[in-house]
């Protein structure tokens, strides 16, 4: 039997599965910490992998889906956030040379973008937008039925766009990017903003706020959570339009912890859209939803990254 490897990289876990060929159920997962005082983040990938390597078969490809800015062409990964020491790593011709095994790397969000297409809400569309939600904001696109990547790999920086060039600082460094606006970790922020400044709400009591928080506390009535849920819907709604106008996508799918926040962040992600749409005429057929993958967003991803190998 053949076999595919799928392995999903963060900055706090290493997740890898093996994929008999034509299932997207794992035989074999295991998952280990990235990081340890007595083996650094490379070796550790390199046991996993070792260690889901199926007995018996052959494994066709491995495909492995990292954070940060990535060349997908070359298998070069230019810095990944929370791993120290990776800078213009070639992780992918290191794994290659280890197993001597077809292996392909992409950015994690993109490749989120490509496991919903190929295995999740996204199945049947062939021009699609995928948006994760989470600490950041990410994400990918497919075109034609193909991955958008650009001339270096590094395309569909859709958290990084300027929606308010006042707006506050990016975690990148640049101000008013839409991650700094609407992602968990800026709508935790601006309720821990607005409880300083004295704004009542069921969650002045807490430690510290955090965008599941926020969501709780709307489904609870709290008016400041719905509030902030509503002003990042309509900031990520108003990218979306943008995103409408260059990409004309049949749908949209929402990942990531936000999206499950409902109707308080996406009844207004969804006004905003036609509010700041050139024309209906993008609107028509098209379908925003939510992800279904979950948490293997980013291994099926890897998943069906491995099956582009002939």
């Amino acid at each position: 039997m053949d076999y595919y490897i799928a392995v999903d990289i963060g900055g706090t876990q290493l997740r890898a599965a093996l994929y008999p060929e034509g299932e997207q159920k794992a035989v074999s997962q295991k998952r280990i910490p990235t990081q340890t005082k007595d083996q650094s983040p490379v070796d550790r990938l390199l046991e996993l992998i070792k260690n889901i390597m199926p007995s018996q078969g052959k494994v066709k490809a491995i495909g492995m889906a990292a954070p940060g800015p990535i060349n997908p062409k070359t298998g070069i990964l230019y810095a990944a956030p929370n791993i120290p020491g990776w800078v213009n790593l070639p992780l992918a011709q290191i794994v290659q040379d280890r197993f001597k095994v077809p292996t392909l790397l992409g950015n994690d969000a993109n490749l989120a973008a490509m496991g919903e297409w190929k295995f999740g809400a996204g199945r049947g569309y062939q021009h699609l937008l995928y948006m994760t939600v989470s600490t950041g904001i990410g994400g990918g696109v497919i075109e034609e039925g193909k991955l958008l990547l650009g001339y270096k790999g590094l395309a569909a920086e859709i958290g990084h766009i300027t929606v308010d060039p006042n707006g506050p600082l990016c975690g990148c460094g640049q101000r008013g990017h839409l991650e700094a606006l609407a992602s968990g970790t800026a709508i935790a922020r601006y309720v821990s903003e607005q409880l300083a400044s004295g704004v009542p709400s069921s969650m002045a009591e807490l430690p510290a706020v955090t965008a599941r928080d926020v969501s709780l506390a709307a489904e609870q009535g709290d008016p400041l959570a719905r509030e902030a849920l509503a002003r990042a819907g309509r900031y990520l709604g108003r990218a979306i339009a943008d995103f409408l106008h260059l990409f004309n996508p049949q749908i949209v799918i929402i990942g990531g912890g936000v999206s499950r926040s409902g109707r308080y962040f996406l009844d207004p992600l969804r006004n905003s859209i036609a509010e700041y749409v050139i024309s209906p005429e993008y609107l028509h057929g098209l379908v925003v939803t939510t992800a279904s993958l979950g948490d293997d967003a980013g291994l099926l991803g890897a998943l069906a990254l491995a099956q582009t190998v002939e």
